[in-house]
């Protein structure tokens, strides 16, 4: 553990130092394999995600393998570190990274890409793979954002692209054999390759047109695929799911247990790179998920249970399921949360059962405020939907509601952007339309809009993003539609969306801005209070890489993307360009 006088001058110790409910212990000198699971973000944020929790299960259930966790230390405990030349160490055992065989990095979100280069950095590593021996742990990384590795190729030894409860067993197979065999890292890496869903950077080279694009990606390891096909879970009642999840001794973001209800999405919104990677669209069975909510409930102390996925009321069992649940949970003052809501699929009488225990606001996305917006992402959903969908959670005694849309999407007119305060306004109308006596407060909608980024393997991937200013713009639009006081706007910082967006969509020489982003101190840049927009620019000019042309420029369809070398199981280049090109026919 760090040394008291260093934890009680960080901001909240409780971040650092691990022995949380369920915690697996093991003997370090017993195992094959050290693996530390590294989170870049604070601690509760990380403990909040639920492929932490499966994969630390997952990975434990075996007896050769130790997975301990990392986690990102805020910059009060940074600075700490830094002067006190203390290095990253695990939860688990207190152990050095720099001691583990593996770190591997989840990739939820690439703004937190320069804090993967803080912690790596933290842990007395180097950065870049080519700078790495024989002594420094293998550097590997996964979860949505690897669906385009290219930009952090430069410090990775390896990516695992699809989902890890389905393979990942056959990369510490290979390593077992390989450690005690005393073999070398390349060689290890050459082992894997071979693998479903490893992709390993070093692997493959990259050659450029003289205007920037790609012109040619090939391997350059006889075993090294030409395409990198994504693993993915085939039946989700027989996949892994933990028993005895990690309870945190400190308030995080999410304070409760899940259950994946399905995973994948049976809807085709254009702009939802979700809905794509993570087809096909797979579901547990009633018996199942039954069971193990009862299991982590019992094993978890949680007051809460929450039903995962990307939209819940898709789950063509809800009402069994809820009912199952609530029969035998509500006694016992366990509440049901839906996180994800069609507000078109609304069931009054799901609501009701969900809300008996303790009810706060409900959440939904309609994307677009006009239907030719809707249109053009694929929302299929009418505004006689939406207005019915709040009008069922209204009768059914909510009175907050959530509204989430999107600025900036391919096509918008300004009369899309007022729609969105009109939707409002008319929703809040629904709820003054009710009997007097089914009112018992001021109704509030909480309208927030996001910027549109394009996101590889969606059909969008191809469209030029917004310009700051252009997304400015809009959400002053969107702020002078909205004129009723029971509506409150929220909106996103177009400045992080814009490197988002470059980042999402970079290739291999984006690392150089990433690099220079981190070194000129970027950190936590999710963070509106950490984010600098003037760093992420100075290090676009400093390294010589253009902003406009991985943010803002359109591509043609021939045009060579990073991400092209991977298969992603379903969602073919041909099929996205068809979705694309109805959009184009749309205008």
């Amino acid at each position: 553990m760090y040394p008291d006088k260093i934890l009680l001058q960080a901001e909240k110790p409780g971040r650092y130092v691990g022995n949380e409910i369920n915690m697996v212990r093991k003997n370090p000198t017993e195992v094959a394999t050290r693996f530390a699971f590294a989170f870049p973000d604070v601690y509760e944020v990380g403990m909040s995600h639920n492929g932490l929790q499966i994969l630390y299960a997952l990975f434990n259930r075996r007896d050769d393998v130790y997975c301990e966790r990392t986690f990102a230390p805020w910059s009060d405990m940074e600075m700490l570190m830094r002067e006190h030349n203390l290095p990253l160490k695990s939860l688990e055992t207190y152990s050095p990274l720099a001691d583990f065989d593996f770190v591997g990095f989840t990739l939820q979100y690439e703004m937190t890409y320069t804090n993967i280069l803080n912690m790596i950095d933290l842990a007395n590593i180097p950065i870049k793979a080519k700078d790495r021996g024989e002594e420094h742990p293998i550097i590997c990384g996964g979860g949505p954002c690897a669906v385009n590795p290219e930009p952090l190729a430069e410090f990775f030894d390896f990516f695992f692209i699809g989902e890890a409860e389905e393979a990942f067993d056959g990369v510490f197979d290979i390593y077992a054999k390989h450690k005690a065999d005393k073999g070398d890292k390349m060689t290890f890496l050459s082992k894997i390759a071979v693998l479903p869903g490893v992709y390993v950077p070093a692997f493959y080279d990259v050659r450029y047109n003289a205007d920037g694009s790609i012109d040619n990606f090939a391997p350059n390891n006889l075993g090294a695929p030409e395409r990198v096909k994504k693993v993915h879970v085939k039946d989700m009642d027989r996949a892994f799911y933990p028993e005895k999840p990690l309870v945190p001794l400190i308030e995080t973001v999410h304070d409760r247990a899940v259950i994946e209800i399905f995973r994948g999405c049976v809807r085709g919104c254009r702009f939802c790179q979700a809905g794509y990677i993570y087809r096909p669209h797979r579901q547990k069975s009633v018996d199942t998920l039954f069971e193990q909510a009862q299991k982590l409930l019992e094993s978890s102390g949680h007051e809460e249970i929450s039903l995962l996925s990307l939209a819940s009321n898709d789950y063509p069992h809800l009402n069994e399921l809820v009912d199952l649940l609530c029969e035998r949970f509500t006694s016992e003052n366990v509440s049901i949360s839906l996180p994800s809501l069609r507000i078109d699929a609304t069931n009054s009488e799901v609501l009701r059962k969900v809300q008996s225990v303790r009810k706060s606001s409900l959440t939904f996305a309609p994307e677009g405020g006009s239907q030719r917006m809707r249109d053009i992402v694929n929302k299929n959903i009418s505004e006689d939907e939406i207005l019915q969908g709040a009008r069922v959670a209204f009768e059914g005694g909510w009175d907050r509601l959530k509204l989430y849309f999107m600025v900036g999407l391919p096509a918008e007119k300004d009369s899309d952007l007022a729609a969105i305060g009109k939707l409002s306004e008319d929703l809040v109308s629904v709820y003054y339309k009710l009997p007097k006596e089914q009112r018992r407060r001021p109704v509030s909608v909480t309208v927030s809009t996001s910027c549109f980024v394009p996101k590889p393997f969606t059909p969008f991937q191809w469209f030029g993003q917004e310009t700051v200013e252009n997304f400015m713009s809009k959400q002053r639009h969107v702020k002078q539609s909205i004129k009723s006081r029971q509506i409150s706007y929220k909106y996103h910082d177009a400045e992080t969306s814009v490197m988002e967006g470059a980042l999402s969509r970079g290739d291999r020489r984006v690392a150089a801005v990433i690099e220079r982003a981190w070194r000129l101190g970027a950190r936590f840049d999710g963070w509106s209070e950490h984010f600098s927009a003037d760093i992420w620019r100075n290090a676009f000019e400093e390294s010589g890489v253009s902003l406009d042309f991985y943010a803002h420029r359109t591509r043609p369809y021939d045009e060579i993307l990073p991400w092209d070398f991977i298969d992603m199981a379903g969602v073919n280049k041909d099929y996205l360009i068809k979705e694309s090109q109805k959009v184009e026919d749309m205008l």
